[in-house]
């Protein structure tokens, strides 16, 4: 019998919200209240994300402004990312779920499996494979894959992160983000670099390393395309059945608190200078 999960296709958001958005079905699911949830979305306007442990001077706070782009934490680990042009996903488990079971390596393991069966409904050829490196130390997510992630070429396309939380039941946030189209390099112009040769060092580096979903296929898909495919993914791998869903009140409330006092707020964006 196909195990049932909340789908959840959101509108594009600001990244406070997507973030609040991502806790609050967290919340629900470390709780008992919901089932696992997939959720696929956007972000608008565009948004660069910090790890959770991240310094905040690694953002370039007034080229980020000149460019009308915003700035958020997420609540979970790694390096930097400017979304745009994407498809995120987000995947909300209690702890004890065979998905997520043993160490963060190994579910990244497990789940990445529905991202390659997706991206191979789309034509891509990727790869999800041990690094030897286990990852970067620079301001840069896309710059280097970490274990698991997906590769096409030895280029990263999808890069993820996780947080686990232990109240409650337990549970377990992973989110992600497939980059659709367009300049894979833009993050460097959010990042604060000491010289512009640095900058234009690093874009080099981000594009021998990082690819666009269109880098690989030579052409763009479709937003809605490509969240198909990866729900798509998730349903034959891992025998699920969907059930399209919108938040709950409750959920929609404890979302709004979040983006208000945790996601919007100084001392959460900056909290590591």
């Amino acid at each position: 019998m196909a195990r049932q999960w909340r789908l959840i296709v959101d509108s594009p958001a600001d990244g406070a919200h997507n973030m609040a958005v991502d806790e609050a079905l967290l919340t629900s699911v470390l709780q008992g209240i919901s089932i696992p949830v997939l959720r696929l979305y956007a972000w608008s306007p565009p948004c660069l994300s910090l790890g959770y442990g991240q310094r905040a001077s690694d953002a370039d706070l007034e080229r980020i402004a000149a460019f009308g782009w915003q700035l958020v934490r997420r609540p979970t680990g790694g390096r930097a990312i400017l979304h745009t042009d994407e498809l995120t996903y987000s995947v909300c488990l209690p702890a004890d779920h065979p998905l997520v079971e043993g160490d963060v390596v190994q579910s990244y393991r497990r789940l990445s499996e529905a991202l390659l069966v997706g991206l191979r409904l789309l034509g891509a050829q990727p790869q999800a494979e041990r690094a030897a490196h286990g990852g970067t130390n620079g301001p840069v997510c896309f710059e280097t894959p970490s274990h698991y992630e997906i590769t096409v070429e030895g280029r990263k396309l999808i890069g993820s992160a996780q947080v686990r939380r232990k109240e409650h039941h337990g549970g377990v946030l992973q989110h992600g983000t497939l980059p659709l189209y367009d300049d894979i390099t833009r993050i460097c112009d959010a990042l604060s670099y000491h010289e512009p040769e640095e900058r234009a060092a690093a874009k080099t580096q981000v594009s021998l390393r990082a690819c666009t979903l269109q880098d690989v296929l030579g052409y763009r898909v479709a937003w809605q395309a490509a969240a198909s495919a990866i729900a798509q993914g998730f349903a034959t791998t891992f025998d699920l059945e969907f059930t399209e869903s919108l938040l709950s009140p409750e959920e929609s409330a404890h979302a709004a608190h979040l983006a208000a006092q945790v996601y919007s707020h100084e001392s959460w964006t900056f909290k590591r200078q």
